[in-house]
């Protein structure tokens, strides 16, 4: 009865999710204040109901919901709308909590609609240690950050087009100025490179002292370090100026699009992140 409950209170969760985005859609559509206003203070319930949530999980397990690709969905969805929602408190930039949450709507519908994966939990409990957790906590810490940075260079490209055809309306000027939206996109790589190097060297030292078997050519473990390259690229060619804003914007793009490849597809495949699928 307990367990139907909270499926029926996530059922609700989704269902605000999809009003908030749609009433943020109805905002960038046609310019509306009232709906802006209802669709954050629905998305701040969606948030503390996550939250409310999140917290009774780490209550009942002891530990953060991250040893799972169940657990990790819902985790992952908590982080980007706990970062749009700062962004739009800081930075007044209501384009990107819309484009935010439209990943975060879909991540959260597929953790609720997709059946709950009880070997993996049970592999999970046995592999559990504040190292592995640390690991894969930052981890999608960084995933965050670098979808944060996808969206702003995403509405880089947008601003770009409707500068090019001189599409001069209120639209262009709430999107932000292409400065802007490049150094913010930069501003959460670099964030989010840190973050994923330090993972991946814990990560390292975890499948040494616990899964020493696992090959190092193990295709998780790749597609992480490719995925580390990219980025660390994309930071290296903005700091020497060698490409475009756009060009830096289309990269930016592509990586993010390798990061959902890495963690849908990545873990399933991988024999190092078997718990994980």
């Amino acid at each position: 009865m307990f367990e139907q409950g909270m499926t029926r209170l996530h059922e609700l969760m989704i269902i605000l999710y999809a009003v908030s985005v749609l009433l943020y859609f109805l905002d960038f559509v046609q310019r509306n204040k009232k709906a802006n206003k209802i669709a954050f203070w629905i998305l701040s319930i969606v948030w503390s109901l996550q939250t409310i949530f999140l917290c009774l999980y780490m209550y009942n397990t002891g530990r953060l919901p991250v040893l799972t690709l169940f657990e990790g969905l819902y985790f992952y969805a908590w982080v980007l709308l706990t970062m749009s929602l700062v962004l739009n408190k800081l930075l007044r930039m209501d384009f990107t909590v819309l484009f935010t949450n439209v990943i975060g709507f879909l991540i959260m519908t597929i953790h609720t609609f997709a059946p709950v994966q009880v070997e993996s939990e049970a592999a999970a409990e046995k592999l559990v240690s504040e190292l592995l957790l640390i690991h894969i906590t930052m981890a999608i810490l960084s995933y965050g950050a670098f979808s944060l940075s996808f969206i702003f260079s995403a509405l880089y490209l947008l601003q770009y087009r409707l500068l090019k055809t001189k599409k001069w309306n209120e639209r262009l000027w709430r999107l932000g100025d292409l400065g802007q939206l490049q150094k913010l996109s930069v501003v959460l790589n670099a964030i989010g490179v840190p973050l994923l190097m330090l993972s991946l060297i814990l990560g390292l030292v975890w499948k040494t002292i616990k899964l020493p078997d696992v090959s190092w050519f193990d295709l998780k473990i790749i597609a992480s370090f490719v995925l580390l390259l990219i980025y660390s690229i994309f930071l290296y060619v903005k700091v020497r100026k060698e490409c475009s804003g756009r060009t830096l914007a289309f990269i930016n793009a592509a990586a993010f699009f390798i990061i959902l490849i890495n963690f849908f597809l990545g873990s399933r495949l991988s024999t190092f992140h078997f718990w994980y699928s």
